[in-house]
């Protein structure tokens, strides 16, 4: 086959560090949404929804064919670091937690995932930020060690 093609959803979970809540003002919040969609772009790794809270984010986009997954991750965090500090000097002890939870999303659960991004304000008045990643990595089969998820 001459062509290569791909199509890979991925759901991209990462918190503040300490899951501190820099980002609980709305504005701010929106704009820091909008810019991690902007650089997903760049990255050849198109948004559907960019969502989260105060102290974490979730993205849905489909991963670049030409991408890993790691480096994705390493260049959203870098370039939205940079971006925050420049934008509210308030913020030069803003820095995301070291890891991330990326998870594989079918075709068929594209819309119920990204609902599930939209619905985070309420979702989180409800369940933590803990219970909610916990939960996620049991739906997967994922293990984890809570000793290094909490950075």
């Amino acid at each position: 086959m001459p062509q290569s093609l791909a199509l890979i959803h991925i759901h991209l979970i990462f918190s503040t560090k300490n899951r501190a809540p820099f980002l609980l003002d709305a504005d701010l919040r929106s704009e820091m949404h909008a810019y991690l969609g902007g650089i997903s772009a760049h990255l050849d790794c198109p948004p559907t929804l960019v969502g989260g809270t105060e102290d974490h984010v979730h993205l849905l986009c489909r991963l670049g064919r030409t991408i890993t997954t790691a480096d994705w991750v390493k260049e959203l965090k870098r370039v939205s670091s940079t971006w925050i500090k420049e934008h509210n000097p308030r913020l030069q002890s803003f820095s995301w937690q070291a890891g991330y939870g990326a998870f594989s999303v079918s075709a068929s659960n594209v819309e119920m995932v990204r609902a599930y991004i939209v619905g985070q304000v309420d979702h989180h008045q409800k369940v933590s930020f803990q219970d909610e990643y916990r939960a996620l990595f049991r739906k997967h089969g994922m293990d984890w060690d809570d000793r290094y998820v909490w950075d």
